[in-house]
């Protein structure tokens, strides 16, 4: 494992090495929008010694203008090359956090929210890991003025000739293997057009980083070819939405800490409150976890997409699904927590799922009864018998539920709890105001 200073000494040699020509400092705005500055090789010295000082008061939930300046410190194990960039211009990128100019830690800063949270876990015993299922779209282009148009017409894994999106989700996964971020595995997935790469455990810092990377590498790659890839939670009616199913579990140094072999579920009395704590927290989280108006185009009955708070084995109808693990492979054993989207911001996403499943250990809450049902076959009446309820319909209806939430607002901080419901509060309004095209199309030659 590298000291800081062998960290340091790589990076400064590499860049040497490689012939470098710009390192690209990265952050995340607090809605997740990845952004990002060049410096040159002589500058990297003293970005890594006192970090980088830049007006935060242009970046959305960051600084006020009359406090504007703020510090983006580099992460040296965030390190990458950027592979695509080809020979002559080579460019690195390196992942930040974000400081007061007194050098503490900047409260609008998503991933001082989850080193937060994960410390908080360790402090309890545990190291919290995640997995994403990452779905997109690929679209022959990005202009809202007509429907998107989709490159291919396939179905659930299904194997195609060489298709163009087929292609761009190969080269990306290649690049991805390439840049050192192992895919787990990938396909096409239910809807025309629409495509998953499932990326494999790793600490929930390192993931969120990841997902990031993800992001920009797949519109990158779609970019090249001329074709737009996608993360829009719900950008074509009538087929399934993109999604971001999230694996996840706690560890206790070698051990993993949901597995109990003598436990009916093989799961733990700590697996059995997390599970818990997701159930009874999942209204308040909604929010952060599908956090724009689209979101709630997918959060709908038919289309697959969990709308019911509750727990099941391999029942894909529910929010929190625990996988069936091979016998001989207890320990990966996880929670499947089936909410999130693609477009969240995977900082606070993963900061809100731990801090709820860690409420439930700290609290010993108690696990409801798994619904063994098809959900989406349940009547309002007999669901309610179950007593499971559903997630906020709207954006507006979990901006609510997160308003009233004390475990929101200490996890994320006053300052982004605070920015964030405004935004969204915003973003509703906004579109309250819209007179859609389903309206003209519904009522104008009616009424």
């Amino acid at each position: 494992m590298y000291g800081v200073q062998s960290q340091r000494d790589y990076v400064l040699r590499t860049v040497e090495e490689r012939g470098i020509r710009f390192v690209q400092l990265w952050f995340t705005d607090v809605l997740g929008t990845p952004k990002a500055f060049n410096i040159t090789p002589a500058e990297l010295e003293n970005a890594l010694d006192e970090g980088m000082t830049f007006d935060g008061s242009a970046i959305d939930g960051f600084s006020r203008v009359q406090e504007a300046d703020v510090l983006a410190r580099p992460d040296l194990k965030t390190f990458q090359l950027l592979p695509w960039h080809g020979e002559g211009e080579s460019v690195a990128r390196v992942f930040c956090d974000i400081f007061n100019l007194d050098g503490t830690a900047f409260e609008g800063c998503p991933r001082h929210a989850l080193r937060r949270t994960l410390d908080r876990a360790r402090e309890a015993g545990y190291n919290f890991f995640a997995s994403p299922e990452v779905e997109y779209f690929y679209f022959a282009d990005a202009d809202p003025r007509h429907p998107p148009e989709v490159l291919d017409t396939g179905s659930y894994f299904d194997l195609t000739v060489a298709d163009r999106s087929s292609d761009l989700r190969r080269r990306t996964v290649l690049m991805l293997e390439e840049m050192g971020i192992p895919v787990e595995h990938s396909q096409h997935e239910d809807a025309p057009s629409q495509h998953e790469i499932d990326l494999r455990y790793t600490d929930a810092l390192t993931m969120a980083d990841t997902v990031m990377t993800v992001r920009l590498v797949v519109k990158e790659m779609a970019q090249q070819k001329g074709a737009y890839a996608s993360f829009m939670p719900k950008p074509l009616a009538g087929v399934q939405g993109s999604g971001m199913h999230t694996h996840l579990s706690l560890w206790q140094g070698e051990r993993n800490a949901f597995v109990d072999p003598d436990d009916p579920y093989g799961l733990s009395t700590v697996a059995h409150q997390f599970i818990a704590g997701l159930i009874r927290h999942a209204p308040e989280i909604t929010a952060v976890t599908n956090q724009w108006v689209n979101s709630y185009k997918r959060l709908v009955s038919g289309y697959e997409a969990p709308i019911h708070i509750s727990w099941a084995r391999n029942n894909r109808s529910a929010l929190v699904r625990v996988p069936v693990v091979k016998h001989a492979k207890v320990d990966s054993t996880r929670l499947e927590y089936r909410a999130p989207d693609s477009a969240c911001n995977p900082y606070l996403a993963f900061a809100v799922i731990l801090a709820a499943g860690l409420r439930g250990i700290e609290e010993r809450y108690e696990l409801p009864p798994e619904a063994d049902a098809n959900l989406f076959a349940l009547s309002p009446h007999e669901l309610a018998a179950k007593g499971i309820g559903t997630l906020p319909s709207s954006l507006n209806d979990a901006v609510d539920q997160m308003e009233r939430s004390k475990l929101l607002a200490d996890t994320l901080g006053e300052h982004v709890f605070e920015w964030f419901i405004r935004n969204k509060r915003a973003e509703w309004t906004e579109y309250k105001s819209e007179v859609t095209q389903f309206e003209l199309d519904r009522y104008l030659p009616t009424l």
